[in-house]
């Protein structure tokens, strides 16, 4: 794999593909064709889905990653859910969610409210661009997992998956 295009230019997505190819990795800008803030695992997965796409075909690359962090209902508490997708020019797709966790009832009610999880983690924890660093897992985890920690591994159950495929 000489080359693979991420849909998204936030670092902490990129590095999480980087330490997975050694080949070239192209953060392509791409939208997600879902809300900013995706409810729930299908929009979250149809997001990863169509960022895998746009990627290979906007970063003109032979595969596409999409990576996308949603947010899951599961009875009265909200999750912190995410799920990426991997395809490649030939038509296979591979798709993988990642590691789950809760997040208190303040935050809930604004992102019922319509907020997005990014902003709304920074402001509690009072950190700037907290999506571009250590994430909502990295404050709820107090640092234990980091965001790109979380997309490393949703990228290894990709690239995993894939290679199985295609051998």
């Amino acid at each position: 794999m000489d080359k693979v295009a991420i849909g998204s230019t936030n670092p902490v997505k990129v590095n999480a593909v980087k330490a997975h190819f050694k080949g070239e990795v192209v953060g392509v800008s791409v939208e997600s064709g879902v809300a900013e803030q995706p409810w729930g695992d299908e929009e979250t997965l149809l997001g990863a889905k169509q960022r895998a796409i746009a990627a290979m075909e906007k970063g003109h690359s032979p595969i596409g990653i999409g990576l996308e962090g949603g947010v899951q209902v599961v009875g009265d508490h909200l999750y912190v859910c995410n799920w990426g997708a991997l395809v490649d020019e030939i038509g296979n797709e591979v798709v993988a969610g990642g590691a789950r966790f809760p997040l208190p009832e303040e935050i809930k009610k604004k992102l019922e409210q319509g907020e997005e999880l990014g902003p709304v983690i920074s402001d509690y924890a009072r950190r700037v661009d907290v999506s571009k660093k250590e994430g909502a897992i990295g404050v709820f985890t107090n640092g234990a997992v980091t965001r790109t920690d979380m997309y490393e591994q949703l990228v290894s159950l990709l690239v995993g998956q894939y290679q199985l495929m295609i051998r």
